[in-house]
């Protein structure tokens, strides 16, 4: 085939795509409402997911602060003098304290992303739903004309 092509090189393409029957062009004011309403909800949903994530950052700080402040107070916990026996016994409480915040922290953040997706998602899935339904009335309009 040479190049540029010439239109007979595509023999029965140009006959099919001359026998295909395209819908008439959709309302062009619903089109752009339409994409408009689009953006603005996929606008509104980046938004929840960024505020979801600055929640999660927000809350992470406050967690590694605390978790700062519980180390320091441990550690001058440890320098009174007191048997190896009731040490170790300390040891054992701080540490299963330490780990039952930290499953508490990790379920805690793991709740606030997990709203934050669900809400994002609602918004797009709603959207979604509206649009089909644009495009179903826009169909059928095309087709009464």
């Amino acid at each position: 085939m040479a190049f540029p092509p010439k239109m007979s090189d595509f023999g029965d393409f140009t006959k099919i795509f001359a026998d295909l029957k395209f819908p008439a062009m959709p309302d062009m004011d619903a089109f752009v409402a339409a994409s408009r309403r689009n953006i603005e909800t996929l606008t509104a949903a980046n938004k929840v997911a960024l505020e979801g994530a600055q929640a999660v950052a927000r809350r992470h700080m406050e967690i590694v602060q605390q978790s700062m402040s519980d180390i320091s107070d441990a550690v001058r916990s440890f320098a009174v003098s007191e048997s190896p026996q009731a040490r170790a016994s300390r040891q054992a409480e701080l540490l299963k304290q330490a780990y039952e915040r930290s499953v508490a922290n990790i379920k805690e953040l793991s709740d606030i992303i997990q709203k934050s997706n669900e809400e994002a998602l609602q918004l797009l899935h709603h959207r979604f739903t509206e649009a089909m339904d644009e495009v179903k009335s826009l169909a059928e309009k095309a087709d009464k004309s």
